[in-house]
């Protein structure tokens, strides 16, 4: 197959910073191109993944949200005339499966309630919508498939987590809760290293307000770092701390942490309840209270099983036959012969479509 590849236009492939969302694009693109087919990523210039790559931007897009809906838009239209000769094209984007002239599969990287049913609901006449999780589904929206993310543990290094810290690796948004990460690790009377993103007026407003009134010698934050800094820091930890309240697609760098044989300590919401193993590859907390106590039996926990986990079901190798499963359907079994229905568009539906049952780790 010729599989076009389309990425946002706001951070090159892979990142060189923050980026859940290009750290997925850059493992499927080199995979599909890995597995034999013929793979063109539309990106922006600055982007590294090593396959042909087209793009209209030389550098990421600054996401100023006056402007932000123009230059995705733009960045969509110069992409799908770049791949029109493509068998199928795989959309990253939120726009572009909306305006898509073929066969599309989109990604869903954003939540599927509230404002994403709607979005999503409308998407789905034209495209097929693969979602991250099975937390992600909701009614309404008709799924494809559930494809969890992956990752190739090969360029992490396994740590023996002797840093002597706690982490938490994320943008500075009061969902990501750095707040939450800072009473766990004071309540447990631990070491906590932050390290995130903080470039947006609302990132900066929530950092100041309820992150730095409260750092010191034994909880710092580091800013952005960049990807070896984060694999170095991800490495040392004790546990990566992942104290998030909303109903989060995914979280990338849960497996980024187990790649590193490093346990998750998370609430239990969103996909979280997919990724991390209970009492196996990390806890579920209930609250900061709770994640305080189980920071004391982070030692029980066996951090080569954290590193098997990436390297079984949350490998990019599964994540791409997956993906590649779904595309041979559609493209050798064509729409016009196929009702879009039956690959979850085009109707209320809330069933999750499979050939195969859904892949859950639990």
């Amino acid at each position: 197959m010729r599989i076009g590849v389309l990425a946002p236009p706001w951070v090159s492939v892979p990142p060189p910073r923050y980026g859940g969302v290009e750290t997925v694009v850059d493992g499927l693109a080199v995979g599909y191109q890995a597995a034999g087919h013929d793979v063109v990523l539309f990106t922006v210039g600055d982007s590294t993944c090593p396959v042909p790559k087209f793009h209209l931007y030389d550098q990421a897009a600054e996401g100023d949200p006056a402007g932000a809906t123009v230059t995705e838009l733009v960045h969509v239209l110069a992409g799908y005339e770049a791949l029109s000769d493509c068998d199928l094209v795989h959309d990253h984007t939120i726009a572009g499966p909306l305006i898509a002239p073929g066969p599309v599969v989109t990604t869903a990287h954003c939540p599927l309630d509230d404002g994403g049913a709607r979005l999503y609901g409308r998407m789905s006449r034209s495209a097929i919508i693969v979602a991250a999780s099975q937390a992600q589904v909701v009614p309404g929206v008709p799924v494809a498939r559930v494809i969890h993310h992956g990752l190739d543990a090969s360029g992490f290094p396994v740590g023996k987590g002797d840093g002597g810290y706690l982490l938490f690796l994320g943008k500075m948004t009061p969902e990501k809760g750095a707040h939450r990460a800072l009473e766990a690790a004071f309540k447990a009377g631990q070491r906590l290293i932050l390290a995130g993103k903080v470039r947006e007026p609302a990132e900066r407003w929530y950092f100041e307000r309820y992150v730095a009134p409260y750092l010191n010698d034994r909880l710092r934050f580091v800013g952005e770092v960049t990807h070896k800094e984060k694999r170095d820091l991800l490495a040392g930890a004790r546990a990566l701390l992942f104290p998030i309240r909303w109903n989060e697609p995914f979280g990338i760098v849960m497996l980024e942490a187990l790649a590193c044989g490093t346990p998750v300590l998370a609430f239990d919401e969103g996909a979280a309840g997919e990724v991390v193993e209970d009492g196996r590859t990390g806890f579920l907390c209930r609250n900061e209270a709770h994640m305080a106590e189980v920071i004391d039996r982070v030692d029980e926990l066996d951090r080569g099983a954290c590193r098997a986990a990436v390297e079984g079901h949350f490998s990019a190798e599964r994540m791409v036959a997956e993906y590649l499963e779904l595309f041979a359907q559609l493209v050798f079994e064509p729409l016009a012969e196929k009702p879009l229905r039956e690959f979850g568009g085009g109707g209320s539906s809330t069933d999750v479509w499979s050939p195969n049952p859904p892949n859950r780790r639990r």
